[in-house]
This record gives C-alpha cells, sequence and structure tokens, in this order.
C-alpha cells in the first residue's frame, strides 16, 4: 500500500478517534430515562440503509422516508440526527474500500480534498442559488448522466473503463466536479450518485469511485455532526442506532460489493443515479407547489 494511502488511512482514524471523543463530552446534558437507548427499530433501520449505502446507494434520503413513516425524530431533528448517526459507519466504509479498492493515490486524494474545500469555501457561493434552481439543475444532470451510462450498458455507446486514475484534463475536470459537489452536499444533496457517474463516465472502473466517494463523505461529516450535537438538534436514541446498527451493516455489504462483476455494478448506477434525479426533481416541484400556496393565501 503506498504511503499516500496509508496517512489516509491514519487520518481516518484519528478523525474517528476525534469524533467519538467530542460526542462523548459533548453529550451531558441530563435526559429521560431510556432517552439514549436506541430501539430495536432503530439498530435495524442503521443495518438495512447502511447495508445499501455500502453499495451506493445513500442512506439519507431512505432513512428520512423511514423517519417519516414512524413519526420520530421530529422534523427538525432530522438532519442532524442524520450527520451524527452515519459518520463513524461512513469512516468504516472509507477504512474498508481505500484499503480494499486500488485507486491511483493523486486522483484518490485530489478528489477527496477538493470535495473538502468545496464543502468549506464552494458553499458559500452555491448558498447564493436558489435551493430549486440547484434542485431542478442537478435532476436534469443526473437524469442526462444516468442516460449516457444506461446508452453505454446498451453498447450504444463506449464509455466506462478500468481505469484506476486520472490524468490530464480528466483530473482537472473531476477535482472541479468533485469541489462542486462537496458544496452541494452541505445542502443535502448527496455526493454518491453524481460522483460516481462521474467517475465512470471519464473512464474509470465502477468500483474505483466507491473509495472517493466514500472518503469525501467520511471527512465531511464529523465536523458536520458536532456542530449538530453542540446545539443539540439531534435524537440521541435514533443517532446511537444508526451507529451501532449501521456499522455491522457495511460490513457485511463491503463483501457484496467487491464479489459483483462490474456490469452489474453499471446498472446499478443507472438505477442509484435515476432514484436521485427523480427526488431531486419532486422536492423542486413540492418547493413551487409551497411558494404558489403561500403567494395565494396572502
Amino acid at each position: 500500500m503506498l504511503n499516500e494511502t496509508r496517512l489516509l488511512l491514519l487520518a481516518l482514524v484519528a478523525l474517528a478517534i476525534w469524533y467519538i471523543v467530542r460526542w462523548t463530552a459533548l453529550e451531558r446534558l441530563p435526559r429521560e430515562p431510556g432517552t439514549r437507548r436506541p430501539s430495536p427499530v432503530d439498530l435495524l433501520i442503521g443495518f438495512v440503509f447502511n447495508f445499501f449505502d455500502a453499495l451506493g446507494i445513500g442512506n439519507f434520503a431512505t432513512t428520512t422516508a423511514a423517519f417519516k413513516f414512524r413519526r420520530q425524530p421530529a422534523d427538525e431533528q432530522v438532519p442532524g440526527t442524520l450527520n451524527v448517526g452515519y459518520a463513524l459507519p461512513t469512516i468504516a466504509e472509507a477504512l474498508i474500500f481505500i484499503a480494499a479498492v486500488n485507486v491511483e493515490a493523486t486522483t484518490l486524494i485530489s478528489m477527496i480534498g477538493s470535495a473538502l474545500l468545496g464543502a468549506s469555501i464552494g458553499v458559500g457561493v452555491v448558498n447564493k442559488l436558489p435551493r430549486r434552481t440547484i434542485q431542478v439543475g442537478m435532476g436534469v444532470a443526473l437524469l442526462i448522466a444516468a442516460g449516457l451510462l444506461l446508452a453505454t450498458n446498451l453498447d450504444l455507446m463506449p464509455g466506462g473503463g478500468s481505469a484506476v486514475g486520472l490524468s490530464g484534463w480528466r483530473l482537472v475536470l473531476a477535482i472541479a466536479i468533485n469541489f462542486l459537489l462537496g458544496a452541494l452536499n452541505t445542502l443535502g444533496i448527496g455526493l454518491y450518485a453524481p460522483c460516481l457517474i462521474l467517475c465512470t463516465l471519464l473512464g474509470m472502473s465502477t468500483l474505483a469511485a466507491f473509495p472517493i466517494m466514500m472518503g469525501a463523505c467520511a471527512f465531511l461529516m464529523p465536523p458536520a455532526g458536532v456542530r449538530f450535537i453542540r446545539a443539540n438538534r439531534y435524537s440521541v436514541r435514533a443517532a446511537l442506532g444508526l451507529t451501532l446498527g449501521g456499522i455491522p451493516g457495511v460490513l457485511v455489504a463491503a463483501f457484496v460489493v467487491k464479489s459483483l462483476p462490474l456490469v452489474w455494478l453499471r446498472w446499478l448506477v443507472v438505477i442509484v443515479v435515476t432514484y436521485a434525479a427523480v427526488l431531486m426533481l419532486l422536492s423542486a416541484r413540492r418547493l413551487t407547489g409551497e411558494a404558489q400556496s403561500i403567494r395565494a393565501e396572502s
């Protein structure tokens, strides 16, 4: 294993330790007895949706749907619960896939770094755009990308490949787009699906995209989680369920992903991207409807 990859893994371990220490130190508010103990359903949600997250499907949208169905936790606690509860399972994903999947170090580190810069710097620019504009733009872009990959899978056009790294203009383009994706991720637009499609369309192996997207999110989520913990804007019980149930789900899924043929992974990406695009456009439609209702009432 290259020295750069070893340093990346050590940084993730250090980040996990820091996060556990901060969570433990900040979680000192008095609570009613039993409110910190996750229920079997909380653990099941964490296991199932982290299993699918490790397959590249993502877990924010599906977990939010499960929370809405259960009517708990409260809506205002959902974003914090997701970031707090899924931080450690996401680090586990990154550790497994960075160690197990061969990706050229320059590509891996530069794309993770650009996503981090996007989250810390680019979000200031993206925040000035109307949320509906972002949702519609991303939804349409994802649908186009899914169509291109579908054509590739049907041998209607060349695409994809077996590369484990990028160079030249492809690497520059990947870094620039991942910068944007890092900023969009802070707005609740998942990084997994667009990062998968980006790497695939640039000629990389589909499996090689996993360490990149998981590594980026692993570095993004713990700092965000600490902010929610400090503000007490999350459900402790649900977050612990996502964490304690999620890590075993990641471990189980890791063996499935490593054994899947790449052609099936490419079909999985088509489904994932289409699903993400539909969710994005539906959210934009709901925002339009809400805005029209407000204008009608006024």
